[in-house]
């Protein structure tokens, strides 16, 4: 593709989850660090999304999308090869997790935090790698439960193993390939968002949480390791800490302090 043609394209950010949490802290963040000719912000809630343009410097343009639903995202690949972009960041905060024993949620619900957490993101970066170029970067949103098996967050935890695992990869498929393109996954610990409201079933399952981080200090710290060139974001040096020990110890072990923790 010659440099005229790059240059005519709409240089956008993509951000999943956008009208919440994470998601909407990275358009904001994103929205102050670089120049975007527009941001294209994905959730289920139009009405939440268009209340971010006042709030944005950059146009944006809010599609409302399901993405646990594959004909939404079929939606979304329509609109790339339309529009042809030219993508220069990917966020994928879109998910969601039920804080619950496995045998006490339903088959529907454990399926579907695998649909959203992982298939999604999957076919997000996919369909979006073709219209990416050397310099852009993807962001993909883990958790410090990537690292060891929890149980009680059963399903939740290995769909976050499996972003990490993937992301990880793909990084390093995309550096083989010369392709300049930086995939990072972003492993917080307990951060302070509506996450939970739709997480905690009870009262019961999860009753220790030790600390709690801001979405704004994660995604600072985010920010700054994309430029440092880093496969892994851990904001938080007792978080680091942590997972530098489930990589010491059995996972047996972990699991038994986390039970504790959770008095079980």
């Amino acid at each position: 593709m010659s440099d005229t043609a790059v240059t005519t394209r709409k240089r956008i950010a993509v951000i999943t989850g956008a009208s919440s949490g994470m998601g909407r802290e990275f358009v904001l963040a994103l929205d102050k660090q670089q120049q975007f000719d527009e941001l294209w912000l994905i959730a289920r809630r139009r009405d939440k999304l268009e209340s971010l343009a006042a709030e944005t410097r950059a146009p944006i343009r809010a599609i409302s999308l399901d993405l646990g639903v594959q004909t939404e995202i079929d939606k979304y690949k329509a609109l790339l090869e339309a529009e042809n972009p030219d993508v220069r960041v990917l966020v994928n905060a879109a998910g969601f997790g039920k804080f619950k024993a496995f045998t006490d949620l339903t088959l529907e619900e454990q399926l579907a935090m695998i649909d959203l957490n992982d298939k999604a993101l999957v076919s997000m970066t996919y369909l979006t790698l073709p219209y990416m170029r050397e310099g852009s970067c993807i962001y993909q949103l883990g958790s410090l439960s990537s690292f060891q098996p929890v149980p009680y967050i059963n399903v939740y935890g290995a769909s976050k193993a499996f972003v990490l695992s993937f992301s990880r990869a793909l990084n390093k498929e995309l550096q083989k390939q010369k392709r300049g393109i930086k995939v990072m996954a972003v492993c917080p610990g307990w951060v302070s968002t509506d996450f939970f409201d739709r997480a905690v079933v009870d009262n019961d399952t999860i009753v220790y949480y030790n600390r709690f981080y801001t979405a704004e200090a994660v995604i600072r710290r985010a920010l700054k390791d994309m430029k440092r060139g880093r496969d892994v974001s851990i904001c938080g040096f007792p978080v680091r800490t942590q997972v530098l020990a489930t990589k010491h110890l059995p996972h047996g072990i972990v699991m038994e302090i986390w039970c504790k923790q959770q008095k079980k």
